[in-house]
């Protein structure tokens, strides 16, 4: 089965991601949101300490080296 953007299970085909869509919008099912997983919350204090942490050359040396390798053919 199919996963949606936020790792929920949805239908695989046309017909059944439909009839789900209308029982979402008559409340006979409740479309479920995550919260926040401890992995990512921990995900994102950590990239702020890592930030405060490093130096401003450093980080430039980091952005370039992720640039070049976004960047290269192949």
């Amino acid at each position: 089965m199919p996963k949606g953007p936020r790792g929920e299970k949805r239908p695989a085909d046309a017909i059944g991601t439909a009839i789900l869509v209308g029982r979402i919008a008559t409340g006979e099912v409740q479309d479920e949101k995550k919260k926040d997983s401890a992995a990512a919350v921990l995900g994102r204090k950590g990239g702020a300490a890592r930030a405060k942490a490093v130096s401003p050359e450093k980080r430039t040396a980091i952005a370039k080296k992720a640039a070049e390798k976004r960047w290269r053919k192949g």
